[in-house]
């Protein structure tokens, strides 16, 4: 009974990400609204709520960009005929949701803000992040990055994770100016 119960919850989930899938934006625009929230969201670089986040609204602003400058950076370094596809349950609950649950997850050191965020760094960091969003499309299909969580990704999954994990962190910054 189990296992059935399983089968339809998992078929359930890919038919909701086909679904999720069909409401993809255009290529042109890739990110482009997730960016220009981020850009207006400096003019409150240093809101803080402590019942909401630990953290500043920079520093989620931060995180943010080097997440999706150095994921980018890993789908360029990477070697396309390696990707395995594998099965990963967190991976289709998240995808298909769109959903980061908060507080689980601990960030690599290398996407940590450092303790003094300054703005021009942030603004340097939005203008690459938009150069190598761009240049994505470019690379292979089969281009991978490994998370530590949903495991191995190929283009179009790794695209998919950085729109969740941005819209996860515009959310907590909404939610700080918001209370």
């Amino acid at each position: 009974m189990k296992k059935v119960i399983t089968i339809i919850l998992v078929i359930s989930l890919i038919f909701i990400g086909f679904i999720k899938i069909g409401e993809q934006p255009s290529k042109n625009n890739y990110m482009n609204s997730e960016l220009n929230k981020i850009e207006k969201y400096l003019f409150h670089r240093d809101s803080f709520n402590a019942k909401i986040s630990k953290v500043t609204v920079a520093w989620h602003l931060d995180h943010s960009l080097k997440v999706i400058n150095g994921i980018c950076d890993s789908l360029q370094k990477s070697k396309p005929g390696i990707f395995k596809r594998k099965f990963n349950m967190a991976r289709i609950f998240s995808f298909t949701f769109g959903f980061i649950p908060r507080g689980r997850a601990q960030s690599p050191e290398s996407v940590m803000p450092p303790d003094t965020i300054k703005t021009e760094d942030i603004v340097s960091q939005l203008m690459t992040a938009r150069n190598k969003l761009i240049g994505l499309e470019a690379l292979n299909e089969k281009s991978n990055f490994k998370h530590p969580v949903f495991d191995q990704l190929d283009k179009k999954q790794t695209k998919r994770f950085i729109e969740i994990h941005t819209r996860h962190h515009l959310k907590i910054i909404k939610d700080i100016l918001s209370e």
